[in-house]
């Protein structure tokens, strides 16, 4: 196989409602497409970064720019290519994981359409439908957040995810608690909103069952993190902080976390994602599949991801009603309480051009 070109595709994908976390609120989802042509075949792959630099280094259109000037043209000028040779191709150039996954993802789905393989079975999935949680972002009130809390547990999602931030944590999850019970699978995520003096707050949430709270560091961070797993009795879990297998095996040997989110975008691909799975497995640490609104495209991908043996916790594979009143592919939606894993191959689901053209902002070719 060999890449002819590569499509960038921008698009602007309204939310349904805004969705604040502790680091940006936000109305509108930009995002990069990455369509791969291979002459007889297509793939994609989505671009997980935000407009602005404000979850991780990346941004969107820093990845177009890596993309473009680097990344295709590396690719374009191997002589022969399949999902593997990705990533040795792209090591020289530092960073740009979110990037530099948007474009294996791509090629990965054009490999396997021409194979006839589901991502599923090649990642190796072991079931045919995975459990939904949802995140839910920080709010104005206590009330409006306990009515989308219930409103999201009527739908049958299978855990719930509050983000918090200082002035905005033990008061959501002891109000949820109380409205909700002990039995609804909580979780907290603070995407790196407080420092190691903020420890006895922290411990407040020990008393409410919690999952795990994610993230609640600095993402460089490890020693903070260690240290505060040993002063609270809630489960640490490291999202921004694990970038790859080698970053997971560290944190896990340091004791700075006991359950992992993979995101496959932060970690630079399905494939290392899968190695972070493996990982983790060896060491009994659990893993869930994070989320970063993405479309029917990068949902497909996660969902296949989150069907491995490791996922043993529901992930932010939320319905596609979640984020979108309009998706730019067929809608994944709840069936109690999970989301079933494509079966077709590659990725398992194309873009509806009409709906697509709709979100469109501008398109660009790169060529050999």
């Amino acid at each position: 196989m060999r890449l002819a070109g590569v499509e960038l595709r921008r698009i602007a994908m309204p939310l349904v409602a805004p969705f604040r976390t502790s680091f940006a609120t936000m109305t509108t989802r930009e995002i990069l497409l990455v369509r791969a042509e291979t002459g007889d075949q297509e793939g994609y792959g989505e671009c997980v970064t935000m407009a602005d630099p404000l979850y991780s280094s990346e941004y969107t259109a820093g990845a177009a720019d890596v993309l473009r000037s680097h990344l295709v043209p590396a690719l374009t000028a191997l002589p022969d290519l399949d999902p593997w040779a990705v990533a040795p191709a792209l090591a020289a150039f530092k960073g740009h994981r979110m990037a530099k996954a948007a474009l294996e993802t791509a090629v990965l789905d054009a490999w396997l359409r021409t194979h006839k393989i589901s991502m599923g079975q090649w990642l190796g999935a072991t079931a045919t439908q995975v459990p939904a949680g949802v995140s839910v972002g920080i709010m104005d009130s206590l009330p409006a957040l306990l009515d989308t809390v219930d409103g999201y547990l009527a739908e049958g999602y299978r855990r719930i995810k509050l983000k918090i931030e200082p002035g905005w944590d033990v008061a959501p999850v002891r109000a949820v608690r109380e409205r909700f019970g002990d039995d609804v699978l909580l979780q907290a995520d603070a995407n790196t909103a407080y420092t190691l003096a903020d420890t006895a707050q922290l411990a407040r949430l020990d008393p409410y069952g919690l999952l795990l709270i994610e993230q609640p560091l600095d993402e460089e961070d490890l020693r903070g993190h260690a240290e505060l797993a040993r002063r609270v009795r809630t489960p640490i879990c490291l999202d921004e902080s694990v970038v790859s297998a080698r970053s997971a095996a560290d944190a896990i040997a340091m004791g700075a976390c006991s359950v992992v989110n993979i995101k496959p975008g932060r970690v630079g691909g399905y494939l290392e994602a899968r190695r972070i799975h493996d990982v983790c497995a060896a060491n009994g640490v659990p893993v869930w599949c994070g989320g970063m609104l993405e479309t029917g495209l990068g949902r497909a991908a996660n969902v296949a991801l989150a069907a491995l043996p490791g996922f043993t916790l529901p992930g932010d594979t939320s319905a596609s009603g979640r984020y979108y009143r309009t998706d730019i592919t067929e809608p994944f939606v709840l069936e109690d309480g999970h989301l079933t894993v494509p079966h077709e191959p590659g990725i398992g689901i194309s873009p509806i051009p009409g709906q697509l053209a709709e979100v469109t902002e501008s398109t660009e070719w790169i060529g050999r």
